[in-house]
């Protein structure tokens, strides 16, 4: 479904709503809450809503362990990772330790043996995954016309030829996605539309717009990148 808010403030704030609804729902039927977040700069804005006074105490994050959609291929503690943006807007002001995070190895030599190493964090399906899209209709490190699109029994995944950079990456996989006990996606920005209109198209398809893969979530989204009409 998507819902079309006026800013992403106000789309941010909903789904701060939406991950505070899921950890309940999780800590109460399992004890635990698996949260896997993106990168990119739209998500900054929902990782510093969740990190407000106003918004911690909704959520036990003491049960909650934090996992990536996907990284890039650069050294750890760099600020182009997804991880240290997490770490730094999300973790840090939140007090949580390091326990709290599953990283993805994506500096790692050997991205085949780093994307296995993080299929055994996604044995269990993910409680709630926050997507991003790019303008390209891309989610995670999921491109147009790239494998990934198309991989059925991976749940992570590298990627080596992004068309953007870094080159080489590590993704969770639609098998992943498809898994998860709920997904929501959130964009912002007028250059975002095009991709969200062919994403929630009739018919959609994922190998030219990845985002498609996600169309049955809930997409919120600010009015510049809501489709036209």
């Amino acid at each position: 479904m998507l819902r079309v808010f006026t800013s992403l403030d106000e789309a941010a704030r909903a789904v701060a709503s939406r991950v505070v609804e899921s950890a309940a729902d999780a800590v109460r039927a399992r004890g635990s809450f698996r949260l896997a977040l993106p990168g990119g700069s739209t998500p900054r804005t929902l990782f510093r809503r969740l990190a407000e006074p106003e918004w911690r105490a909704r959520i036990d994050w003491s049960r909650v362990t934090i996992l990536l959609t996907d990284e890039r291929a650069v050294p750890r503690g760099e600020h182009e990772r997804n991880d240290a943006q997490i770490a730094a807007l999300l973790m840090a002001p939140l007090g949580l330790g390091e326990d709290r995070l599953r990283p993805m190895r994506a500096e790692a030599a050997d991205l085949e043996a780093a994307a296995a190493e993080y299929e055994r964090e996604l044995e269990s399906p993910i409680d709630l995954v926050v997507l991003g899209v790019g303008p390209d209709g891309h989610i995670a490190s999921i491109f147009p016309g790239r494998p990934l699109v198309a991989e059925t029994v991976r749940r992570a995944a590298a990627e080596f030829e992004s068309p953007k950079p870094p080159p080489r990456r590590l993704s969770l996989t639609p098998r992943a996605l498809r898994e998860a006990r709920d997904l929501v996606v959130l964009c912002a920005g007028a250059d975002k539309a095009a991709a969200i209109e062919a994403a929630l198209g009739d018919p959609a398809d994922p190998n030219a717009c990845p985002a498609a893969l996600a169309a049955s979530a809930d997409w919120f989204v600010d009015r510049a990148a809501a489709p036209a009409g």
